[in-house]
């Protein structure tokens, strides 16, 4: 169990930030992520569009915020 959940993410960063993939090694790494994925039953989707109407009103709303509102609450 991860204790101290800011403390890893700055290690996953600075890991990433020192390790360069080529772009065969993320391709295997894609691959890989998606064997697992079908393997765990994550995809295919059993049904695709299901939850597409609640993305749509989360997205309709977060497109509404003006710029201008999102700069004065800083």
């Amino acid at each position: 169990m991860i204790k101290n959940p800011e403390l890893f993410q700055k290690f996953e960063r600075e890991l990433m930030k020192k390790e360069k993939l080529d772009m065969e090694k993320k391709l295997s790494i894609i691959s890989a992520l998606h064997k697992e994925a079908i393997y765990l039953g994550v995809i295919p989707l059993k049904n695709p569009l299901e939850g597409l109407e609640i993305d749509i009103k989360i997205a309709k709303v977060v497109n509404s915020v003006s710029k201008t509102s999102e700069k004065n609450s800083l």
